[in-house]
């Protein structure tokens, strides 16, 4: 196959195997719409490459939220909104393990990656970390798939054609709903934030 001019752009030190699908799902002229089914513009050896390069991009918790220590004043602002865990770095980390625990990081790794998106300035880049969060926490083919509804799928399908930093803004606001709703209650109950309470509880008696 014949490299077209969207490959003939790529730095040299990329492999016809390592490199990515063209910048934004709008150009591929096979596809009506960007589906999870919308897979016939790189072949399957390229998609595996693909994915196993972008793994270090969206997982990982960020550097400061794996190693900061909240304050016992901190851990305990958490029982107060669920707003204030999520603003809170350290807190995103201890909820983000819990849910782990619990099957459903994804949602966590959904709202982080849609965090990262709303930041970014760059087309290029915006039309690249869109189609990975598609991949990853949209199609049905993922194994990391969010719970969301059929309007908002749809939403999604359609702004897919020309991606946004704030395509996926209804599906995020979703999700955090949802963590709000289910996991968080049962987050201030678990063992591992009572243990977090304790800790800073003896920390206290101890300072005073």
């Amino acid at each position: 196959m014949h490299a077209g001019p969207e490959e003939a752009g790529r730095p040299p030190s990329m492999s016809s195997h390592d490199a990515a699908p063209p910048a934004a799902p709008s150009r591929n002229p096979c596809c009506l719409c960007w589906c999870c089914c919308c897979s016939c513009s790189w072949n399957e050896e390229r998609r595996r490459a693909w994915r196993a390069s972008r793994d270090n991009k969206l997982q990982p918790l960020p550097s400061c939220e794996a190693c900061a220590t909240p304050s016992p004043e901190e851990v305990r602002s958490w029982a107060q909104s669920f707003d204030k865990l999520m603003h809170s770095p350290a807190g995103r980390g201890v909820f983000r393990e819990f849910l782990r625990t619990e099957y459903s990081e994804e949602n966590m790794l959904f709202w982080l990656a849609c965090e990262e998106l709303k930041a970014e300035a760059n087309q290029h880049v915006v039309d690249e970390k869109a189609r990975l969060i598609y991949e990853d926490y949209v199609s049905i083919l993922s194994p990391k798939e969010v719970s969301l509804d059929s309007r908002v799928r749809e939403g999604i399908n359609k702004k897919m054609q020309e991606p946004s930093a704030h395509t996926f803004d209804d599906a995020q606001l979703q999700i955090y709903t949802l963590m709000h709703r289910d996991s968080y209650p049962r987050f201030l109950s678990s063992p591992t934030y009572r243990a977090l309470l304790l800790r800073g509880s003896s920390q206290s008696s101890h300072e005073a």
